[in-house]
């Protein structure tokens, strides 16, 4: 038994015939074979051109990050900011409640109106009390009578001083009582106190009102009093040295975000620490003479100082080991050398050194962990601190 290969075999002189049996010419079959093979191949030569070319900036690149990099520390006046969370509150907020029982007869106010000092704001059935006063003066106006009779009686000796005396004891008795209504009398009308930002309504009107009944509330938003809580080892670095006018001002951040055009200055610091938070009350004053700010808002103090000379290392280039801060130094001889510094002061992208590092010290700026403490430095490269440190935030004055 016998096979045959049906299968069809690439070739150009197959071609050449089948191109015959198809009425195409052999020379233009044969050009466009030529045309794609060098296509292939140059294609073929690119890719390797290119996978060279990778090759070659990966290298580079590897033999870049592997090189040391050295600078120096900087020093510089630095501003050292701080911020705290705070509460804003009015420099007058009061609760206006009802000082008599009775039906609220009167609302002249509206909720969040601005009301003047004096505006009457409510009035309680005004016309009992009324009543009530006009009785007491009437009673006292019997005694006072009786107190002349007897006063006239005393001259003629028919009555003796004692019974005047109780006369006037009636009288005065009775003007008392009429203070005391007139009074009474005054507490059914309610003026308000101060000029400022009245709150919404608790009570409509005809409502049945006790003593002590909520009204509604009265806010001076004219000064603002913002209190926030400081850390015991901030209080003490702000006590423990004389403050200045300047160091007094502060910036409330408000919050969206954005700061509060006015400046605040710190007039009052409590006189106790919370043992709870280990924190102690400050309070800032602000003007706010747009009336933006508002009680019970709130927000974050912004506090700043000065640290004169301070020496600043980047935060990049120290670790840690056992909760204490490090750094590669680098000797003259280009030894290396794993010095213990004491932060005083943590910025963004820096920290300014109080001890464990000289200003002319060079330290190792990129690639710590390449190397380890007593190796030589070898394959290195100096960046002056000016460029080293132009891509880091530095608050500065």
């Amino acid at each position: 038994m016998s096979y045959r290969d049906h299968s069809t075999v690439f070739s150009p002189f197959h071609s050449t015939e089948s191109c015959k049996a198809r009425g195409l010419r052999p020379g233009r079959w044969a050009a466009l074979m030529c045309a794609g093979l060098l296509a292939l191949t140059l294609s073929s030569c690119d890719h390797k051109d290119e996978h060279a070319k990778d090759g070659h900036h990966a290298e580079e690149a590897e033999e870049e990050e592997s090189q040391l990099v050295l600078t120096k520390p900087i020093r510089r006046d630095t501003v050292i900011t701080r911020d705290y969370v705070c509460q804003i509150r009015s420099c007058r907020n009061i609760e206006i409640r009802a000082l008599e029982r009775g039906y609220l007869e009167v609302v002249n106010v509206k909720e969040g109106q601005f009301l003047k000092e004096g505006d009457l704001m409510f009035s309680i059935l005004p016309r009992v009390y009324n009543a009530v006063v006009k009785r007491a003066e009437a009673e006292a106006q019997v005694a006072r009578v009786e107190y002349e009779n007897t006063k006239r009686l005393l001259a003629s000796n028919v009555v003796s001083d004692k019974e005047l005396t109780m006369a006037k004891a009636k009288l005065d008795q009775k003007l008392a009582e009429v203070n005391l209504s007139q009074t009474h009398l005054g507490f059914t009308t309610i003026k308000a106190p101060f000029s400022g930002l009245m709150d919404r309504l608790r009570l409509r009107n005809g409502s049945l009102v006790e003593v002590g009944d909520l009204l509604t509330t009265l806010s001076d938003n004219s000064e603002m009093w913002i209190y926030f809580n400081v850390p015991e080892a901030d209080y003490l670095e702000y006590a423990s040295h004389k403050q200045s006018e300047e160091s007094k001002q502060v910036s409330l951040v408000m919050a969206n975000g954005k700061l509060f055009d006015q400046k605040g200055r710190v007039n009052v610091i409590e006189g106790e620490f919370n043992n709870k938070t280990g924190t102690i009350p400050f309070r800032a004053d602000f003007p706010n003479p747009k009336g933006l700010l508002r009680h019970g808002e709130t927000g974050n103090i912004r506090m700043q100082r000065t640290v004169k000379n301070a020496l600043l290392v980047p935060q990049k280039s120290t670790f840690e080991l056992g909760g204490d801060h490090y750094i590669y130094s680098v000797s003259k001889d280009d030894v290396i050398k794993q010095a213990k510094i004491e932060v005083a002061e943590e910025l963004e992208d820096l920290y300014v050194v109080s001890s464990g590092l000289a200003e002319e010290d060079r330290i190792i700026f990129e690639g710590q962990r390449q190397v380890h403490d007593g190796e030589k430095a070898e394959d290195y490269r100096y960046e002056e601190p000016k460029e080293a440190y132009a891509h880091l935030k530095l608050q500065a004055q």
